[in-house]
């Protein structure tokens, strides 16, 4: 895989990859009827997040690329499945209240992902680390008590859970390290088409939506690898501390794409989401502090 030794360019490629998710909300507005089609968004982007993701093992990897597929283990299922989940609660939660919400929600995944280390890998965490949780906390109940109406709250409840899923990803990783992290997310696209499979049988729907949101589903999915791809060749190279930072690329763009008049959706947050907003992003800042101080480094291979 390319080795990026240049710090500048490696901030640009990260920058890249959060771009490309950062665009996801904005392909799910131009959707036709989002809720009543999320099974086959879930079919078609879950079986093309599988098939890019194995194309790419084995043009890295060549004929033996399969082989990760034996070395999975419990985590590598354990991840898939989480991540899974994550990818089906964000279409409910994204359907249900402003993407503003929705990502913010998927900005305190530092946090969740915290917490879970520390019940599950017994993993210390410090004052500091504590007290950015908190804010973050304060910061969602502040976005909670502005979204008070069903739909809107079950979004934030649904955005938590997308939250929750892709922190058990984490965590999976971190408990045992030669999972093949590549393959875990395929096996999460995997999962995903085949759920969406049964409650398509299970609930007599079509399979496949119109043209358009079929071609949407796939562009959604496709970000998402290549964002993938980007954000594992740029991150062998930075300091978690920059990549927590630079993470905020998805969510300032995500909420920006959506919210700019020109681009046809003019998707306003309210104020209690842009206060809430407000101490996440404290929250994040402070978080990557620590961690710079820490000189901890991350990367996915």
């Amino acid at each position: 895989m390319t080795n990026l030794k240049n710090q500048r360019s490696a901030i640009l490629i990260v920058l890249l990859a959060g771009t490309f998710w950062s665009l996801g909300p904005y392909v799910v507005r131009h959707i036709d009827q989002p809720q009543l089609v999320p099974w086959q968004y879930l079919f078609t982007r879950g079986i093309v997040i599988f098939i890019l993701l194995n194309i790419y093992l084995f043009l890295n990897e060549g004929l033996g690329f399969y082989k990760n597929y034996l070395k999975i283990g419990i985590s590598g299922i354990i991840g898939g499945v989480g991540l899974g989940t994550a990818m089906i609660t964000f279409i409910w939660s994204i359907t249900n209240t402003t993407a503003a919400v929705t990502l913010l929600c998927l900005a305190a995944m530092p946090f969740i992902t915290a917490l879970l280390g520390f019940m599950f890998l017994r993993e210390r965490i410090s004052l500091t680390v504590w007290i950015s949780i908190f804010v973050a906390a304060f910061g969602i109940f502040v976005m909670a008590i502005g979204n008070t109406e069903k739909n809107s709250l079950a979004g934030l409840i649904f955005g938590l859970a997308s939250a929750l899923g892709f922190s058990i990803f984490s965590v999976t990783l971190r408990w045992r390290k030669n999972t093949p992290k590549f393959t875990t997310v395929a096996i999460a696209g995997l999962f995903c088409f085949l759920f969406s499979s049964l409650m398509i049988s299970i609930n007599d729907l079509s399979f496949l939506s119109t043209s358009k949101n079929e071609a949407l589903f796939a562009t959604h999915g496709t970000l998402v690898c290549s964002g993938l791809i980007l954000y594992s060749i740029g991150s062998k190279n930075l300091p978690a501390a920059d990549l927590t930072l630079l993470s905020l690329t998805e969510v300032i763009g995500g909420i920006f794409w959506v919210w700019l008049p020109w681009l046809g959706i003019n998707e306003v947050p309210s104020t209690n989401t842009i206060i809430g907003g407000f101490f996440i992003f404290i929250a994040i800042f402070y978080y990557s502090l620590i961690m710079q101080t820490n000189r901890r480094f991350i990367g996915l291979n």
